[in-house]
C-alpha cells in the first residue's frame, strides 16, 4: 500500500499561479507537468478562488481534520470528553 501523498499549502498555491500564468497550458498538461492528480489541481483552484472572492476572512487550504481556530479545537475537544462522559455513565447504570 502506498502512502497517501501529502502537498504543502505553497504548494498548492504555485501549482494554481501556474495554471494561471500559463493559459496555452491546459489544466490536464500543468497536473502532469506538477506531477499531481487532475481532480487535485481542479479543486484547488475551486477553492482558491472561492477563497479569494470572500471577505479574505477563509483560511485557504484548511485540510481535513484542522480546526478554524482554537475555539473550534477546544470546543471539539469537549465534546469528545462529554461523549466519552456519556458512554461510560451508561455503562454504569446498565
Amino acid at each position: 500500500m502506498t502512502k497517501k501523498k501529502v502537498y504543502d499549502k505553497q504548494f498548492k498555491i504555485d501549482a494554481v499561479k501556474y495554471v494561471v500564468e500559463h493559459p496555452n497550458v491546459t489544466i490536464a498538461q500543468a497536473a502532469e507537468n506538477l506531477d499531481v492528480p487532475l481532480s487535485n489541481l481542479n479543486r484547488w483552484r475551486r477553492e482558491l478562488a472561492t477563497a479569494t472572492g470572500t471577505a479574505g476572512n477563509k483560511e485557504v487550504f484548511r485540510g481535513s481534520g484542522n480546526h478554524a481556530s482554537e475555539e473550534a479545537k477546544e470546543a471539539a475537544r469537549l465534546r469528545r470528553e462529554n461523549k466519552d462522559l456519556k458512554d461510560a455513565l451508561e455503562i454504569l447504570i446498565t
